[in-house]
């Protein structure tokens, strides 16, 4: 009975642990800009997947389930161990070993099942941001995100001079000494 729940729980957690994928594609919308024809937008987007597949470091649709596998293997044996010696503190060791590698199988299944979720979303997160950077360098829109209006500021002039004001005074000759005096007549 032992074995068949060990194997039913091992079955299980592969099954459920291949679920969990690498991103197969973006999860959040761009636009083309106003004018851009429809086929070199779709170009666009074929060229920023595959960068943003590059980015994350595994091909889109990857299966993410080697923490569940690790963590159900490794909790199995912890779980065996422990129950093995509890079962004979208690007289009956290979029932605790039983109880205890389901129980340690459950758990570190559950433990890496997390762990692969979190990657996943991890991932899927980086997915995004490097495909919108690559759309918006590209020259699409990304809504939500608005494009600073860029004005041109110009100085205002000068005030008028003063009342009276008869001019600048007249320039220091070159190397800032005073102009040499007049030949004497």
């Amino acid at each position: 009975m032992g074995r068949r729940l060990l194997l039913l729980a091992l079955i299980g957690t592969i099954v459920l642990g291949g679920c969990a994928t690498t991103p197969s594609g973006p999860s959040v919308m761009v636009l083309p800009p106003a004018g851009k024809p429809f086929e070199e937008f779709q170009g666009e987007d074929g060229v920023c997947r595959q960068w943003a597949a590059q980015q994350i470091g595994a091909a889109p649709g990857t299966p993410i389930n080697q923490n569940a596998a690790i963590g159900g293997t490794v909790g199995a044996l912890v779980g065996a161990g422990l129950g093995a010696a509890i079962g004979a503190a208690a007289g009956n060791p290979g029932a605790g070993a039983a109880i205890g590698a389901g129980t340690g199988l459950v758990g570190g299944a559950a433990t890496g099942a997390n762990a692969d979720w979190a990657f996943g979303w991890e991932a899927q997160r980086r997915y995004d941001i490097a495909y919108q950077q690559c759309m918006y360098a590209k020259g699409n829109q990304i809504p939500g995100v608005t494009q600073p209006a860029r004005r041109a500021y110009r100085m205002p002039p000068p005030p008028p001079p003063p009342p009276g004001y008869s001019g600048p005074p007249p320039a220091p000759s070159p190397g800032g000494l005073p102009p040499p005096p007049p030949p004497p007549q």
